[in-house]
């Protein structure tokens, strides 16, 4: 899309959103009274996409700012754009990219969709197929390491989008794990290989190595290192004992995520073995692509198959369903409003559940890499603010952690409760159902959240007066309030998508590109100069500010080499 973005501070909407929250203000925002006087509010704010029941209720927002948000989308484009996006348009305008992560779920039997005069509905089946397929054999004990031996660990060597999808998935959907394990490493940190090494069968150990290019620093080193590792214990028990034999160990324990053939082949990794995607596929929109192989050979292709399914199913609701009821529109347009219009600098993910603990973290790639820009996808600068820091951990865990800022502190800090009706381990403590308790908290935090405790409320209660103002709770601290039946593969791949579609919107909104990732090449650039200086180089050190020629000075000084 190469027609230059609607500057959203000249709508006629937005405008009108600055005069709106000014009324509101003057007029005393107070969810108590609002509620009072709206008998069907939670009614009228709760929507369904998919399996999810999304309560808006405890927003701030009046009938009217749904109203000139919804309105504000028109201005700006917003539907046009997720056509654009749907039917392959390079939307990802500063790589000139369509961006199509959104054909990665389309089921069997859907239309030929051709981009760039490429059939993408059948590159993607069949790529699919080889992976899913791939992953049978493996699970099936058909594809064993060198001795024979069937696999018992699969590692996922990737990092960023080929490390935080998969690793996050795999504990999401802790119920649906089988024989073979998955570890996760990403950091070239290397206590991340060693300590996970240290713990593994060599004869029964496969590791994927997820890097598009096959260049990605971080993972090829990890991925040298494993194999340097695998041969030298294969080595130890007698099996590797020539070139031959260590290429053959090689060739059956390593497969590859890449497009990147050639050099794949120069690991040696079969090429017959490497999965690719494709260049409209962004690092941190790729987990239902052949980046979630770790996930088919551990969980099974049927799981992966049920995840692609609710994928596809919240890609529907937000193409087909109108925007007063459309779930991921209506969640990015309030994100909009909070940060534009009420100044929030972030927004909490709060997942009432175990098993998402690692959702926070995976959404804050998605979010923080796809919209902290501060140019439109024409090169203009950017007229408002843009992006949030998305941060959370599970409850109730955050309850005894940082709970105080959300209720007391001065910040507004819009907050996603994620819950689930059903407990993947149903427990009783005593008479107590202990997944009750946990949803009984997570409701509970929503409503103290929206509606505080007055003075009144806390004198009533017998408090000395001096010590009333700390225990009162101003309320009106916004939330929305995500609940599905269960944590299925299929409600996974809904909350994913759900949350991919809102980072559209918002960027959309923004008029930035929100595809591509820039800001994180230019840190990659300087680590290159400053290696050399780390060794010993002086010429390279000189090449340096002072303050990192300080610190390569300092590390020299105390470093210990083995």
């Amino acid at each position: 899309m190469s027609i230059a973005p609607v500057d959203p501070t000249t709508t006629e909407a937005w405008q009108a959103l600055r005069e709106h929250i000014q009324q509101m203000a003057a007029q005393h925002i107070d969810l108590r009274t609002w509620f009072a006087g709206q008998p069907t509010r939670a009614a009228d704010l709760t929507f369904q996409a998919a399996d999810l029941r999304v309560d808006l209720s405890k927003n701030l927002i009046h009938p009217r700012t749904l109203t000139l948000l919804l309105q504000l989308a028109d201005q700006v484009g917003l539907r046009s754009r997720i056509e654009a996006m749907f039917t392959g348009e390079h939307i990802n305008v500063t790589e000139n990219r369509a961006v199509l992560h959104t054909a990665l779920r389309l089921p069997p039997g859907s239309p030929t969709l051709m981009v760039d005069g490429q059939d993408v509905t059948a590159g993607v089946h069949h790529e699919l197929t080889r992976f899913l397929t791939f992953a049978a054999t493996v699970r099936d004990g058909v594809h064993t390491g060198v001795t024979g031996k069937p696999f018992e660990t699969v590692v996922n060597i990737g990092i960023g989008g080929s490390d935080l999808g998969p690793a996050m998935v795999y504990q999401a959907l802790t119920p649906y794990r089988g024989r073979i394990k998955a570890r996760f490493v990403s950091n070239v940190d290397p206590s991340d290989i060693g300590d996970t090494l240290a713990a593994l069968d060599p004869e029964t150990t496969l590791f994927i190595v997820a890097s598009k290019t096959f260049t990605t620093l971080e993972t090829l080193t990890n991925a040298r290192l494993a194999r340097a590792w695998l041969l030298e214990m294969l080595h130890a028990r007698g099996v590797v004992t020539s070139a031959e034999t260590a290429t053959q160990a090689v060739a059956k324990h390593f497969v590859a995520v890449s497009t990147a053939r050639d050099k794949v082949a120069e690991f040696g990794i079969n090429p017959d073995n490497a999965f690719g995607f494709w260049d409209w596929v962004g690092g941190r929109y790729s987990v239902d692509s052949a980046i979630g192989t770790v996930l088919a050979v551990s969980l099974g292709p049927q799981v992966f198959r049920e995840f692609l399914a609710g994928f596809n199913a919240m890609d529907t609701h937000l193409r087909m369903t109108p925007y007063d009821r459309n779930v991921p529109v209506l969640l990015g347009l309030l994100n909009i409003w909070y940060v534009n219009f009420w100044d929030a600098r972030t927004h909490a993910v709060l997942p009432y559940a175990q098993h998402l603990a690692r959702f926070p973290a995976y959404l804050q790639q998605l979010t923080m890499e796809s919209n902290g820009k501060s140019v439109r996808w024409n090169g203009e600068p950017v007229t408002t603010t843009t992006g949030e820091v998305f941060w959370g951990e599970p409850g109730t865990n955050g309850q005894h952690a940082f709970f105080q800022l959300l209720h007391q502190g001065t910040q507004l800090v819009p907050t996603d409760f994620i819950a689930f009706a059903n407990p993947p381990v149903p427990l009783q403590d005593g008479d107590q159902d202990v997944h009750e308790l946990l949803l009984a908290n997570c409701i509970a935090q929503t409503s103290a959240l929206a509606f505080g405790k007055t003075p009144e409320e806390v004198r009533a209660e017998g408090t000395p007066e001096a010590i009333v103002p700390a225990r009162v709770f101003t309320g009106n601290r916004p939330s929305t309030t995500i609940m599905a039946p269960a944590l299925t593969p299929s409600v996974l791949g809904q909350l994913i998508a759900l949350y991919e579609h809102i980072t559209l919107v918002q960027g959309t909104i923004w008029g930035i590109d929100s595809f591509d990732q820039w800001g994180v090449e230019l840190g990659k650039a300087l680590a290159a100069k400053v290696t050399p200086a780390l060794k010993g180089e002086e010429s390279a050190l000189t090449e340096l500010d002072p303050s990192s020629q300080a610190l390569v000075q300092y590390y020299r000084s105390v470093r210990v080499h083995p």
